[in-house]
């Protein structure tokens, strides 16, 4: 079992920035694929941006290219999302997820069924 524990979310203003991180727990929290997503009010979820297990490959959707970072401390069971220049259709509540999958599935843009999700933190972004 894995417990994952969002953090960082809040509101801010158009143009600043914000790093929210995923604690993962439990005894086979290590080794996954990891990724966030974000639901805006009345619209689906989407991928934000993902990670494998040694950081060496990400992906990231076209919304947050350039704006957006993810990473990884393992040795911290510990995923980031760095968002700059964040925009007002950045608003959503942000989830992070973790599986074996994860990363190949949003890839070949499947259905995001993942074991694993946090319970995720809000996002605002004022104008």
């Amino acid at each position: 079992q894995v417990q994952l524990e969002e953090a960082g979310g809040g509101l801010v203003q158009v143009g600043g920035s914000l790093r929210l991180a995923c604690a993962a727990s439990g005894p086979t929290s290590r080794g996954y694929p990891m990724g966030w997503f974000r639901q805006a009010r009345a619209k689906d979820l989407e991928v934000v941006a993902a990670i494998s297990w040694s950081g060496g490959s990400t992906y990231y959707a076209d919304s947050v290219k350039g704006r957006f970072t993810i990473s990884r401390d393992n040795a911290k069971n510990t995923v980031y999302l760095q968002m700059n220049s964040l925009k007002p259709e950045d608003t959503a509540v942000y989830y992070c997820a973790a599986d074996p999958a994860l990363l190949s599935t949003v890839m070949a843009g499947l259905a995001y069924d993942f074991y694993y999700w946090g319970q995720g933190t809000q996002v605002t972004v004022s104008s």
